[in-house]
C-alpha cells in the first residue's frame, strides 16, 4: 500500500483549474519524491490540498489507506504529514528551542503551555519533549542555537529550523516547499545530507524545489506539473531527457506562481 496516494485530483478557483486531474503515488515509505514545474504550475496547490488548506474540488487524496482530502490541517498532521512552508513561519519572539516544543504540542497530552513550562521537572512528558527537541536540532546543525532567537539565525538556518520543528512532529510524511531558497551552495549541501538522513529515518518526502541541481541529486523519482497538468514521471535521468519538460522549462509561456 502506498504512504500516499492522489487519484484524479483537481483544485478550482473559478473558472480556472489550479490542478487538473493529477494523479500520483509515494509507494515507498523512505522515497524522495520531487515535484517541480515552472511557475504556475500549481506545485504549492498540491501541497496545500495535501495538508488540508484548501479542500479538492474532485478527485481523491488517502494517507496510509485513510481519505484525507478535505479534512482539517490540525488533523492531518496528527495523523503524520508535515510541511513546511516557502514564508519563513516561526516564532520570532521565542528561543529555537522553545519553537520546537510549540511544534511538538500536537503529540503532547499537556498541551502548549504545558510544553513549555519551566523548569523541566515540571513533567516526564516535557522532559522527554525537550530532549528529542535537542536530538532533532543537533542532527539539524542547530545543536548550539538551541538558546537564541531565530532573528540572530541566518535565512538558511531559519529554514533547517523550519525543517526540525516539522520532524518533532513524528510524521510518516515530510513535505518540504523551496528548502533551499536564498541558500548558497555549501548551505544547500548541508540540506540535503539532512533530508537524506529524514530518508533514513523511515520518513518519506516530497520536495517541491526550483534548484535543479538539488532535485536530481537527491530525488528517487520526480513529477512534473505544467499550469495543473501532469506532464511527466519518472526517474531523474527520464525527466532529464523528457521533451515536454524540457519545453516547460525552456518554452515561451510562463505566468507567475498561483
Amino acid at each position: 500500500m502506498a504512504i500516499l496516494e492522489v487519484a484524479g485530483v483537481s483544485k478550482f478557483f473559478g473558472g480556472l483549474a489550479a490542478v487538473s486531474d493529477l494523479s500520483f503515488s509515494v509507494p515507498m515509505p523512505t522515497e524522495i519524491l520531487g515535484l517541480i514545474g515552472p511557475n504556475g504550475a500549481g506545485k504549492t496547490t498540491v501541497f496545500n490540498l495535501i495538508t488540508g488548506q484548501q479542500r479538492p474540488s474532485r478527485g481523491n487524496i488517502r494517507f496510509q489507506g485513510k481519505a484525507i482530502g478535505g479534512e482539517k490541517p490540525h488533523r492531518i498532521a496528527k495523523w503524520g504529514i508535515a510541511r513546511t512552508f516557502q514564508a519563513t513561519s516561526l516564532f520570532f519572539e521565542e528561543t529555537v528551542l522553545a519553537n520546537m516544543l510549540i511544534a511538538r504540542h500536537c503529540r503532547m497530552n499537556s498541551g502548549i503551555w504545558g510544553a513549555l513550562a519551566i523548569p523541566p521537572s515540571t513533567g516526564q512528558e516535557e522532559r522527554m519533549a525537550r530532549e528529542k527537541s535537542m536530538e532533532i536540532l543537533d542532527k539539524s546543525g542547530l545543536g548550539s542555537k538551541a538558546n537564541e532567537y531565530p532573528h540572530n539565525l541566518t535565512s538558511a538556518e531559519q529554514r533547517m529550523l523550519m525543517i526540525a520543528m516539522a520532524l518533532i512532529t513524528d510524521p510518516s510524511l515530510l513535505l518540504l516547499d523551496e528548502p533551499s531558497a536564498g541558500m548558497r551552495p555549501q548551505e544547500s549541501l548541508t540540506l540535503m545530507n539532512l533530508i537524506r538522513k529524514v530518508r533514513e529515518w523511515g520518513i518519506a518526502v516530497i520536495l517541491i524545489e526550483h534548484d535543479m541541481k538539488l532535485v536530481m541529486n537527491i530525488c528517487d523519482r520526480i513529477v512534473v506539473l505544467n499550469f495543473g497538468t501532469k506532464i511527466a514521471e519518472g526517474t531523474p535521468e527520464e525527466i532529464r531527457a523528457h521533451p515536454q519538460v524540457i519545453e516547460a522549462y525552456l518554452g515561451r509561456r510562463t505566468r507567475a506562481e498561483g
